[in-house]
């Protein structure tokens, strides 16, 4: 009753502050207020929305414009990422421009004047020009970089290749580059004398440092006998020549070369800069490949370009990873793929917050530990980037949204968004509505996403790959209006009402039982905390007789202690039952790519046949797992086991 008095008193009060309020205005006002209250009432969640990402979108928009003045500047004189380094490089001569990890630290100096040095020699023996290639095969160091970039000085492109890939795969790369000489360290000389066979005899080969085998060119001995000066150019290549190839990971086949010219790298420069808020006091801590877009071009742009320090790592290492921040003085730190949870599954110890680092950045953490990344390890900032090498639909989280991989800034118009979130049917293929056009997604609609392509945008264009056919297959017409085009990344994601996108699955992860589609990357996160975080791949597997694909697990437990009763719990908590595994496999480690990204097609092949796989095979069956037999495997198949 007490209360009752109290909310009736208050309501009064409210009601006399309002009626003075009314009383000092004018009849002319208390009109104008009636009559757009209407119209606040009708749109009072577009206003919430647009006033709650106010601040997210206006940092955004702000540092996205002085991103893309640098890059139109860029454009119109003509630059490159050469010319830029070389500006830098007589400006701070003595500045440190890598700092090698457990090596040395090269002054931008001497990244000038060894990468000179490489550019005569290659005119000198191969008479190199602008579109030639070379392949460098080298394990992360500072010459890497010192190579590819004396390639870039005469308008030749670099195909940076895994130093991990051997054989068959190797000399797939090597051909498709189309190459006139290859660039490898002592370190590697084997791998390539595994194939020299196979290699075309008009193919120069380069050795850098130690004893090469008969016809192989001494790189650094050549380097000596030429001055550290430019080399005399007279084709003089420009800012949309192409300087790297780039190769994707090859989780389901042999790696594609991407295309990345001299305008998309110097487009990564601005967005690393801009977007991460990075300043001249700032360091730069890279363990990532050199071959790949995270490690060779995020983890390199910003030195050679904007004069923050980078340090490398040879090889990431997950005990050294913050004492190597510490030692180092390092501000920003990258990570990529399954990283993470190696970081976390490490002992605590003292050091894992004494360290400066105030952002991270890289791509595939998983929503399931980013909070426990930021508890753990008191890292201020988290920025997740998306997109793909060859594609030109690239966003990031830069709010520190736990598990958001970018978002639709809600400032500005949808129609004027140069990416979409668009439906796609239950294969993955895009949907059109009665007018012959794709579909918007609404907010919490998984859709395909995708990059609406502008030539002469740097941030739109799209170069796709080498083999233009393969190119083409990312490529989708007539998107929103006749004569547009879009790169389709091949992943589904999902808006959230405020815009924020979130990485759901990639097509073809995604498969259908008990009539319900089940994402792949949705079941490895509920998984993931009941794993105490081993590493876990979830794929589909065909029955005999059956519809759709039942759902198996791969997980690396080589001490065998997982508790498959406790998991069978957890995951009956955490996931509806057409999405709980019904097999799993349990393996000594996880097969990853020299990224750390997880494979899993060879595993969804190898299927759940016990006479086929040697690691111990697991059946749900009731509330407990129990061992795939030869005759329970038999049953399954048959339809005599009920599923």
């Amino acid at each position: 009753m007490d209360a009752l008095l109290a909310a009736l008193v208050a309501l009064m009060a409210l009601a006399a502050a309002m009626a003075a309020v009314l009383s000092t205005l004018s009849k002319a006002a208390i009109f104008a207020l009636l009559a757009i209250a209407p119209c606040v009432y009708r749109y009072r969640k577009r206003i919430y929305v647009i006033v709650k990402t106010l601040p997210r979108d206006a940092k955004f928009l702000w540092r996205y414009a002085h991103a893309m003045i640098r890059s139109k500047r860029w454009g119109r004189q003509n630059t490159t990422v050469a010319e830029l380094f070389t500006q830098r490089a007589l400006k701070h001569p003595d500045a440190p421009c890598f700092i090698v990890v457990g090596d040395r630290t090269w002054t931008f100096k001497e990244m000038a004047s060894k990468s000179n040095q490489v550019s005569r020699v290659m005119q000198e023996h191969l008479g190199l020009k602008r579109g030639d290639v070379v392949c460098v095969f080298m394990p992360n160091c500072a010459e890497y970089v010192w190579t590819w970039l004396g390639m870039a000085k005469l308008g030749a492109v670099s195909a940076l290749i895994n130093s991990n890939l051997r054989h068959k795969p190797l000399l797939h790369c090597i051909q498709v580059a189309k190459a006139k000489a290859i660039v490898f360290s002592e370190q590697l000389a084997s791998a390539i004398e595994e194939i020299r066979s196979q290699l075309s005899e008009e193919l120069k080969l380069f050795q850098l440092y130690g004893q090469g085998a008969p016809g192989v060119i001494d790189l650094a001995a050549e380097m000596d006998k030429h001055p550290p000066e430019y080399p005399l150019v007279s084709d003089k290549p420009g800012y949309k020549d192409t300087l790297l190839y780039i190769y994707t990971s090859g989780t389901t086949g042999m790696p594609k070369a991407a295309v990345m010219p001299n305008s998309k790298y110097l487009l990564v420069v601005v967005a690393t800069t801009h977007m991460l808020g990075l300043n001249s006091s700032d360091r730069m801590y890279n363990p990532l490949p050199l071959y790949h877009t995270a490690g060779g071009v995020v983890g390199t742009c910003v030195a050679l370009v904007d004069g923050i320090p980078t340090v490398l790592r040879a090889k990431f290492s997950a005990s050294n990873y913050w004492t190597d921040c510490i030692k180092h003085d390092a501000t920003v730190a990258q990570y990529i793929g399954e990283m993470c949870r190696y970081l976390l599954a490490q002992p605590a110890r003292p050091t894992d917050a004494q360290h400066r680092v105030r952002i991270m950045v890289g791509n595939g953490m998983r929503p399931a530990i980013w909070q426990q990344i930021v508890d753990r390890f008191k890292v201020p900032q988290i920025n997740e980037i998306y997109g793909a090498t060859e594609g030109n639909a690239n966003i990031i989280n830069v709010d520190n949204t736990v598990g958001a991989v970018g978002f639709l800034p809600k400032l500005v118009p949808t129609s004027l968004h140069p990416i979409a979130v668009v439906r796609t049917d239950e294969q993955g293929n895009l949907v059109r509505g009665p007018n012959g056009y794709c579909i918007r997604c609404q907010p919490n609609e998984p859709g395909m996403f995708i990059g609406l392509i502008a030539q002469g945008n740097a941030s739109r264009e799209y170069y796709g790959y080498v083999d233009k056919s393969d190119s083409n297959k990312k490529l989708v017409r007539d998107v929103f209006c006749k004569g547009d085009a879009a790169f389709v990344s091949g992943d589904i994601l999902v808006a959230d009402e405020l815009g924020y996108l979130f990485f759901r699955d990639r097509t073809g992860d995604t498969y259908k039982w008990k009539g319900e589609n089940v994402a792949t990357a949705e079941v490895e996160d509920a998984m993931s905390p009941a794993l105490s975080q081993k590493a876990c791949v979830v794929y589909g597997v065909s029955i005999p007789q059956t519809e759709g694909r039942a759902g198996m697990a791969a997980i690396a437990d080589p001490t065998r202690a997982l508790d498959l009763s406790k998991l069978a719990r957890d995951l009956d908590d955490s996931l509806p039952s057409y999405a709980r595994p019904l097999f799993l496999r349990i393996l000594n480690d996880i097969d990853i790519t020299g990224t750390f990204k997880l494979k899993k097609l060879q595993y969804q092949k190898e299927g759940f046949d016990p006479d086929v796989i040697k690691d111990p095979l697991y059946f749900r069956s009731g509330s407990e797992f129990v061992p795939v037999t030869s005759q329970l495997f038999t049953d399954i198949c048959s339809g005599r086991v009920k599923l």
